[in-house]
Order: structure tokens, then C-alpha cells, then sequence
């Protein structure tokens, strides 16, 4: 009974770190495609203004 108790300590902190590391990663991943995605639709537009017949460049 001992040794189970053991291995389930030694087990279990990098368990719970690697948890906890994947779901601050995970958030930081979203934050970060949100904003790939708000720059891919200024540049779109900004793409879009400068090939226009008659706009300023």
C-alpha cells in the first residue's frame, strides 16, 4: 500500500504541472490565432483600398 502511495506522489505533481501548462498554453495559442486572424483581415483591406481604380496610394 505504501508503494502505491508513492508512485501515485511521484506521479502525480508532473501530471498536474503538465495540466496546468497546457492549459495556459492553450489559452495563449487562442489569443494568439485570434490576432493572426484580426491581422490577416487588415491587411485584406488594406490590400483591397490600394488596388481600387482611383484611390490614393
Amino acid at each position: 500500500m505504501e508503494a502505491i502511495w508513492t508512485q501515485i506522489g511521484n506521479l502525480g505533481f508532473p501530471i498536474v504541472v503538465s495540466i496546468y501548462l497546457l492549459v495556459r498554453v492553450e489559452k495563449k495559442l487562442d489569443a494568439l490565432t485570434e490576432a493572426i486572424i484580426k491581422l490577416r483581415q487588415v491587411m485584406h483591406g488594406e490590400i483591397f483600398k490600394t488596388n481600387l481604380p482611383g484611390s490614393q496610394s
